[in-house]
């Protein structure tokens, strides 16, 4: 009686070798529930599973884990993931665990020991969680310290993903509070001023922000002690606010740095004054590891206007208005404080999607031979940022990742002075010289006055007024313009095909004696065809590049 053979078979023999390899299980890759309060987002939705799944890993879901974002279970079954019922279940079978908000303790006990964590962990703020991760021997990879300087870690950086959504979301918000429209309008009912919208910090969620509010009509203005934003923020349409305080607010990684007493009393004058004036004020400081700055005081809140807004940012750390309560939104000296804890999620289904292609991006980032195998590679400077755990042991924070060092710009040549002028290559020209130059032009002026006939006088004359003011109209054109410019030039000069017109004219409505050769003709047309290339393309090139210069 013949019996089948399974399905899949426990060893497989090597003739060569002589020896049996033992086939290994695919890792697990797990997703649970979110369990924190509001919190609507999943760590991967079913168009990454697929792709996981191409990687060599096998996917288990908790069931309903993806409902709050609009992920149904059934959408994971089809993208191949096993679906489990119980929490209890995949965290104890899960050799990898994708997760979006830190393990509460009760998640720690159930986590498989051995197994590797990714997802926000928050170190500094969380010591107690490390030293129960590292009782597991657990390997913990925390999105929230990915090195963001690294240009090649960019596509991990899950937060900038999520920055960028809670400043769309934060200005939707004070929308939905706010008493009046976004954008000034005249109707036959009254006239309606614009918002007046004050953001406080231009980082990615504050940059979102400004979009988002000059995108609606408002009039935004924006502070950041970061001067090198000052370009973004008037990118976006929004003006920047200077402090009247030298100082320098870069602190490496994208974060700003702890300014000193001076500065801070200049910044505190200066918002005090865009209080007074704005109808909505958004803010948006933090700095890693402390506690969020205050930077809007309850006498600033006295001095708005009745039905401004604040949206505060900050408020899960604290908050950038001394009057935020995390988590509500309160009316206080009538200005709506919003203090939500969870902008983010309220999004849920753009803000998981986002997420979870920054997981995914680890993912590949630590199983290159896409075996289904994770290699924790120490060596390299985005994975050594990550890993706050390595098997139990911890190690976090990482040393400072090696970035190359910019190329050291070439010397400038030393400028010689001209021993026969007695002036250098930049120098003005002198007297003696600028007399030559004129006296020679003059006399060939007066050469061509005297010789040239009346007619190629008459064309020489525009020729040189065309050179004078052609030369004046590209000197004084903005050098990010000059391709356009020469772009629309080369156009114009296409005016050249009326001589290949005046060539073809003739065969078309004169006589035969009137006709040019057959070579003439031929250069004539394909002249003809040059210089509709050059007429229409020179336009096309400056239409695409203008465009670059519009917002």
């Amino acid at each position: 009686m013949q019996t089948a053979a399974p399905a899949v078979p426990p060893a497989s023999e090597s003739a060569a070798a002589g020896h049996q390899t033992i086939a290994r299980p695919p890792l697990l890759i797990g997703i649970p529930q979110e369990t924190a309060p509001g919190e609507k987002r999943v760590a991967t939705v079913p168009e990454v599973v697929a792709k996981l799944v191409k990687l060599g890993f096998a996917v288990a879901v908790e069931s309903g884990a993806g409902d709050a974002s609009n992920f149904a279970d059934d959408t994971y079954r089809a993208a191949g993931a096993e679906v489990v019922p119980d929490a209890t279940q995949l965290w104890s079978r899960a050799d990898i665990v994708l997760k979006v908000r830190p393990p509460t303790p009760n998640e720690v006990r159930m986590l498989r020991e051995g197994a590797t964590l990714i997802g926000f962990v928050w170190p500094a703020q969380n010591p107690e969680l490390m030293q129960q991760l590292a009782a597991r021997r657990a390997t913990v990879l925390a999105i929230d310290s990915l090195p963001r300087q690294l240009s090649r870690a960019q596509k991990m950086d899950a937060l900038t993903s999520m920055a960028g959504i809670t400043g769309y979301r934060a200005v939707i918000e004070a929308a939905n509070v706010f008493g009046r429209f976004f954008n000034g309008q005249v109707t036959a009912a009254g006239k309606i001023p614009p918002a007046r919208v004050f953001i406080a910090g231009a980082g990615v969620a504050g940059l979102s922000a400004i979009g988002t509010a000059a995108n609606l009509g408002a009039i935004v203005r924006a502070n950041d002690t970061r001067a090198e934003v000052a370009d973004q923020v008037v990118s976006l349409g929004g003006e920047f606010v200077k402090v009247d305080y030298e100082e320098e607010g870069s602190g490496g990684g994208g974060y700003a740095k702890v300014m000193s007493e001076g500065f801070l009393q200049a910044q505190r004058e200066m918002y005090a004054r865009e209080a007074k004036d704005a109808d909505i004020i958004i803010t948006t400081a933090l700095i890693p590891g402390k506690p969020a700055p205050r930077l809007i005081t309850a006498e600033m809140v006295r001095s708005m206007k009745p039905g401004s807004v604040i949206v505060d940012m900050a408020a899960e750390q604290g908050g950038n208005c001394e009057l935020t309560e995390p988590g509500q939104a309160v009316v206080k000296h009538g200005v709506t404080i919003v203090g939500y804890l969870d902008l983010v999620s309220r999004l849920a289904k753009q803000a998981s999607t986002l997420y979870s292609n920054n997981l995914l991006r680890v993912v590949e980032e630590l199983c290159k031979a896409k075996d289904g195998r994770l290699d924790v590679n120490m060596e390299d400077d985005a994975i050594r940022g990550l890993t706050v755990l390595k098997e139990g042991n911890i190690t976090w924070p990482p040393p400072p990742p090696k970035i190359p060092a910019a190329k050291p710009k070439a010397a400038a040549a030393p400028v010689v002075a001209s021993k026969s002028h007695g002036h250098g290559p930049g120098a003005p020209m002198s007297a003696q010289s600028l007399a030559i130059v004129f006296g020679v032009g003059a006399l060939l002026f007066l050469l061509v006055g005297l010789y040239a006939p009346a007619s190629f006088l008459s064309h020489f004359t525009v020729f040189v007024l065309a050179c004078f003011v052609g030369y004046m109209v590209v000197w004084n054109v903005t050098p990010s313009l000059h391709t356009p410019l020469m772009s629309v030039t080369n156009a114009i000069s296409s005016i050249i095909a009326i001589g290949a017109l005046v060539q073809v004219a003739p065969p078309l409505a004169g006589s035969s004696a009137d006709r040019p050769n057959q070579v003439i003709l031929g250069l004539a047309v394909f002249a003809l065809a040059l210089t509709a290339v050059n007429m229409f393309g020179g336009f096309a090139v400056t239409r695409r590049m203008l465009a670059m210069f519009r917002k």
